[in-house]
C-alpha cells in the first residue's frame, strides 16, 4: 500500500516513520517541495520515502493522511486539489483555536465538523475521520497504554473506512468503533474540549479512552 502523509510536524514525522516501519512506501507533503523538514526525513527514510508538494504527495498515494494543524487544514487540501480525487483521505485534525489561550476553543463546532468542512472543499476525496482522539504516539504505538482503549472512524464512504480500520488495526489498534456519516466527526472533534482539560489535569497526553459496555 502506497500512503502520503501531508504536514512536516511531529504528528506527521510520526506517522510516516511508523508506515515506513511497516513496510510501505511514504510520499510526505509540504508547501514546498524542497522543505527541509521533509527533504531530512527522505534522506533518513530510505528508498520507500519520498517528499514534494501537497498534490505531488498525494498523487503518490493511494491513502492520504492529513496531518496539520487544525487551522491549516482547509488550504492544505485544496492545495492538494485533485490529487485527492478519489483516494481515501484519513482527517486527523482538529479545529483548535487558542487565540484566547488554554484550555482552546473550537473553531467549528455544533452543526458542523472541520471533517465536513473537509468533505466539502475536495468532494471526490473519501474522508474518514480518525485518530484526532489520541495524541501522536498513541497514534502509532497505543501499546504504550497498559489496556486496550478504543479508536474511533467517520465517514461517508463504507469502504474508505472499512480500509481506514484495516489500517488502524495494522497499527495496533484492537477495538475501532463506527460512527457513521461524515457528521459523526462533530463528536469526535467535541471530545478535544474535554481531552485538554484532561491534559491539564493529569499534566500528560498518554491517555485515551474505553468504552465499557453493561452487558445484555
Amino acid at each position: 500500500m502506497s500512503y502520503a502523509v501531508l504536514g512536516t510536524g511531529s504528528v506527521g514525522q510520526l506517522l510516516a516513520n511508523k508506515l515506513l516501519a511497516m513496510g510501505h512506501h511514504v510520499a510526505m507533503g509540504a508547501r514546498r517541495a524542497d522543505n527541509e523538514a521533509a527533504t531530512a526525513w527522505v534522506k533518513a527514510g530510505g528508498e520507500r520515502a519520498k517528499a514534494g508538494t501537497f498534490a505531488q504527495a498525494a498523487a503518490e498515494a493511494e491513502v492520504v493522511l492529513l496531518a496539520v494543524k487544525g487551522e491549516h487544514a482547509l488550504a492544505v487540501v485544496e492545495a492538494a486539489g485533485d490529487a485527492l480525487d478519489g483516494k481515501v483521505l484519513v482527517d486527523i485534525t482538529n479545529p483548535l483555536d487558542f487565540s484566547q489561550g488554554f484550555p482552546p476553543r473550537l473553531s467549528v463546532c455544533n452543526d458542523e465538523s472541520l471533517a465536513e468542512q473537509i468533505q466539502a472543499a475536495v468532494p471526490a476525496a473519501r474522508v474518514v475521520k480518525s485518530l484526532n482522539t489520541l495524541a501522536g504516539p498513541l497514534m502509532v504505538d497505543p501499546g504504550q497504554l497498559p489496556e486496550p482503549t478504543d479508536v474511533f472512524v467517520a465517514g461517508n464512504d463504507a469502504a474508505a473506512k472499512e480500509t481506514v480500520k484495516a489500517l488502524l488495526t495494522s497499527m495496533g489498534h484492537s477495538s475501532i468503533v463506527d460512527l457513521g456519516g461524515i457528521d459523526g466527526a462533530r463528536g469526535l472533534e467535541g471530545w478535544l474540549l474535554l481531552w485538554t482539560r484532561l491534559y491539564g489535569a493529569l499534566g500528560t497526553a498518554m491517555f485515551n479512552l474505553r468504552l465499557v459496555r453493561a452487558e445484555g
